[in-house]
């Protein structure tokens, strides 16, 4: 049985896009012997397990330029290429200090698989120091996996390296989307919460390159019986509430797998209002167009996220930041709905086709199997 440790930047519960994309890759592959290694979200390294998988957690102390800082991290690395010794190195990146010590302790003779969620956007200051590093690393990983064909025309970093890729995209854990005989209740609660109105429904972290702050300029335009409603917290949650139109917009916060199944199902429209190529694939757009959500986006050059949800296929594009082009096309879809509906439907499909763990096993078996063996 061959070994692969896998290093994303965090691990479930934690939630983010690159945590659930790692779980759903170690759950779906049980003939493989697997351990995880990352961030914790506290102060203290800590070991557990789930279903017989190793997690180790190492604690950190700050954060720099959005990298976590861990006194613990370097030995806990060289410790399993010791003890552990795994055949495959499954690495998520970017994750900037982590590539810097994955370069100084893989063994030359171990398998390294990146799986590149993201060019680094916005740190430019970061990226002078890194850029050498990231280059090292690219040129010794044996397969580099993208989350969608569109994402490597306008990435740099990747230009090089063309014959290494393998497109691979990021999955939706439909277990817990799909709605329960317990959920009809809650779906209706949340609809009377607000008052019978269209929900027009977002949820993630409140980061920059989310852009909410759209969205929320884009409150004035919609129709009068539109409720707004924007889940999740993050940095810019204190500044998403001061915004001129933010009383006219809910904030229900940090919302459990539950209520956001019953969120989604009660919405009409999903908000999708990314502005850049760090949203390089969208799994909440994915989850909610999994949930029959037809979704508004803007146009994001070389990401995948207009991969995704496809113009006028399965939602509508407008163009990047136009706050005003946004509410035209949130309102055209809560006035039609015959096209909100079959919008709707073409997504849901799009996803259980293309966008499932099902849907991508065999192919990375395969590079697992194929790269270890070529290096072999």
């Amino acid at each position: 049985m061959k070994k692969i440790l896998h290093i994303p930047n965090y691990y479930p519960p934690h939630i983010g896009g690159i945590e659930e994309v790692c779980y759903s890759i170690v759950k779906s592959l049980p003939s493989y012997e697997h351990k995880v290694l990352c961030f914790n979200d506290g102060k203290t390294t800590c070991r557990d397990y789930d279903e017989g998988v190793e997690i180790i957690r190492c604690g950190i102390y700050t954060k720099l330029f959005s990298q976590a800082l861990s006194f613990t991290y370097f030995t806990e690395m060289r410790k399993l290429f010791k003890s552990f010794q795994p055949d495959i190195v499954h690495f998520h990146t970017p994750n900037p200090l982590i590539s810097v010590y994955l370069m100084l302790l893989i063994p030359p003779t171990t398998t390294l698989i990146i799986h590149w969620h993201s060019d680094i956007v916005a740190q430019d200051l970061l990226y002078i120091f890194y850029r050498s590093i990231e280059k090292k690393m690219l040129c010794r990983a044996d397969k580099i996996l993208i989350t969608s064909p569109t994402y490597i025309l306008g990435s740099k970093p990747l230009q090089p390296f063309k014959e290494k890729i393998c497109v691979v995209p990021n999955t939706v854990n439909i277990t817990k989307l799909k709605p329960g005989a317990d959920d009809s209740e809650g779906i209706e609660q949340v609809k009377k919460q607000y008052g019978g109105k269209k929900i027009v429904f977002t949820f993630g972290r409140h980061v920059p390159y989310k852009g909410l702050e759209y969205l929320l300029e884009a409150v004035p335009y919609f129709h009068d019986n539109t409720a707004v409603v924007v889940a999740g917290t993050g940095p810019l949650t204190a500044k998403l509430k001061t915004m001129p139109n933010a009383a006219a917009v809910h904030f229900p916060g940090k919302l459990s797998d539950t209520e956001l199944r019953q969120y989604l199902y009660a919405s009409d429209v999903f908000a999708f209002p990314s502005i850049t190529r760090n949203e390089a694939f969208g799994i909440a757009l994915a989850e909610a167009m999994y949930c029959g959500l037809p979704a508004v986006t803007f146009t994001i050059p070389c990401s995948g996220v207009n991969w995704v949800c496809p113009n006028g296929e399965t939602g509508i594009e407008v163009p990047n930041k136009d706050s005003k082009s946004y509410a035209e096309a949130v309102n055209k879809l809560l006035e039609d709905s015959t096209l909100r509906e079959s919008l709707g439907a073409n997504a849901s499909k799009r996803v259980l086709t293309n966008f499932t763990v099902d849907s991508i096993v065999n192919d990375l078996t395969d590079i697992y199997e194929t790269t270890f063996h070529h290096i072999g």
